[in-house]
């Protein structure tokens, strides 16, 4: 069993400011990380402090989203200099990690 340190990341985005489509094909197409995923929030709030949530009688589609991916912490801080282009500053957090049975890969 190989256990590796990787580096976690996750990218808080809000659909409203159509930034979702470039950080995923950025992350797929040209940093090729080892898996992405996107959640979408029911409910949340930025420094405004304005509630965004979903409902039935509300058809706005401004809710939070969150992407989430890890990777090698060498091949994270090239991609964040990257993402902090596409990102509002303070929208990035990372954070170490172990992965159990970690298989090295181009």
């Amino acid at each position: 069993m190989t256990n590796r340190v990787i580096t976690v990341v996750r990218v808080y985005l809000a659909e409203s400011e159509h930034r979702l489509q470039a950080v995923f094909d950025y992350l797929h197409d040209e940093a090729q990380v080892r898996g992405v995923t996107v959640f979408r929030g029911i409910s949340g709030f930025g420094k405004s402090g304005m509630v965004h949530d979903s409902n039935l009688l509300d058809l706005s589609m401004d809710l939070p989203l969150v992407v989430e991916f890890f990777d090698l912490p060498d091949k994270i801080d090239t991609i964040l200099s990257h993402l902090e282009t596409l990102v509002d500053p303070g929208h990035i957090i990372t954070w170490s990690a172990k992965a159990r049975n970690f298989n090295n890969r181009s």
